[in-house]
């Protein structure tokens, strides 16, 4: 991922501004926001002042002949930028710098922006759906939705942007269906999908084809892992198939499914009652060993503790209060940016907010994650 890369790829989102009125280039501002925010600025004013102290060095990247613009001038230019051009633009990007690689997990999962809602404008919080590649932990684009129940038609939208060539597209329940199945498939991937009681046929035939008293005694493709945490344990066993009769018919409606797998987890912790065993169903088109199983169900959560959680305690996204037009979608997008830097650069071993000091304070160092 390299900054000249990157600078081409904003330069071509149109300024919405008109040409006579303009004193600082959209691409200066975009890139200047872009760096900002990998040096832990978060919000307009200390985006202005970081662009202060390091003009000389935006300059060895851009124009910037006018000059910082001030912080007013950031937030209305972001918060008017078409937020779908820079969407497109960031997958493009991540287009040109990252090769998805044979069966590499991609998991597509959603996170609501909660300081994105306004109670004085009667504007909700937005919920924006990304796919993250598991094996490099960079996000490859993602798309907005109103609400969480939105991610049903989100996610064919996000699909569009992405090469998925040869990968495993891992979602959760929401995501559990048929035309979503499909458009993965198109896009020469394979799926893995959670199932759950919005998918009553499937549900049932799982409950039918894997009772609990058959799975402790399971003689077909089974996996176990066991993973000890701060006096907790919990133990999962993998368990994957052909698609048995229970879902002969299911498999007509379900474009290419061949695998069914569960996964049923015993969770215990020091001084307490072991808790129930939990089940989980997972419909796939490809033909997945339990091994298989377990590393890619495992590779799905970490959206939630690689991405989600970087976002909200190393980037402060929740914190974030900015909701005026498209600027809290299109900062959403700067911050998957700033994580893709920091997180491809791998000579200094700290972790993303120290990186993000460092880069602060060390303008070689910026320079570094820029050139990626």
């Amino acid at each position: 991922m390299s900054a000249p890369s990157l600078f081409q790829h904003l330069s071509v989102i149109p300024d919405f501004r008109q040409s006579w009125k303009v004193q600082h280039q959209l691409s200066d501002i975009l890139f200047l926001v872009v760096c900002a925010v990998i040096c832990g600025s978060e919000g307009w004013d200390e985006i202005e002042d970081f662009g202060h102290s390091k003009l000389d060095f935006l300059r060895q990247y851009g124009d910037f002949g006018g000059g910082i613009p001030s912080h007013d001038t950031l937030a209305r230019v972001m918060a008017l930028i078409n937020a779908e051009q820079l969407q497109t633009a960031f997958a493009e990007w991540m287009k040109a710098c990252h090769d998805v690689t044979q069966g590499a997990v991609v998991a597509i999962d959603g996170k609501t922006l909660r300081g994105s809602y306004c109670r004085g404008k009667q504007k909700g919080a937005i919920h924006m759906v990304s796919a993250f590649s598991a094996a490099n932990g960079v996000v490859l684009g993602q798309v907005k939705t109103a609400q969480k129940s939105n991610e049903i038609t989100a996610i064919p939208e996000l699909l569009k942007l992405l090469n998925l060539q040869g990968c495993l597209v891992t979602i959760d329940a929401m995501g559990c269906q048929k035309k979503v199945a499909a458009k993965v498939l198109h896009k020469g991937a394979d799926y893995l999908l959670a199932v759950k009681d919005n998918q009553p046929k499937l549900m049932q035939a799982f409950e039918q084809a894997f009772p609990m008293s058959e799975l402790i005694g399971f003689e077909g493709d089974a996996y176990v892992t066991d993973e000890k945490n701060r006096g907790r344990q919990e133990t999962r066993y993998h368990f994957a198939s052909e698609f048995t009769q229970e879902f002969q018919d299911l498999s007509y409606e379900w474009p290419g499914l061949k695998t069914v797998g569960v996964v049923m987890s015993f969770r215990t912790e020091v001084g307490r009652a072991p808790e129930e065993p939990t089940l989980r169903y997972y419909i796939s088109s490809a033909e997945l060993s339990a091994k298989k199983l377990a590393e890619a169900a495992r590779q799905h959560w970490f959206v939630e503790n690689k991405l989600h959680w970087s976002l909200d305690v190393a980037l402060r996204e929740d914190a974030c209060k900015i909701h005026r037009g498209y600027a809290a979608e299109n900062l959403a997008r700067v911050r998957h940016i700033a994580l893709n830097y920091l997180k491809g650069e791998t000579s200094f071993k700290g972790g993303i907010r120290r990186k993000q000091k460092k880069a602060a304070l060390d303008e070689s160092y910026l320079a570094t994650i820029l050139a990626g």
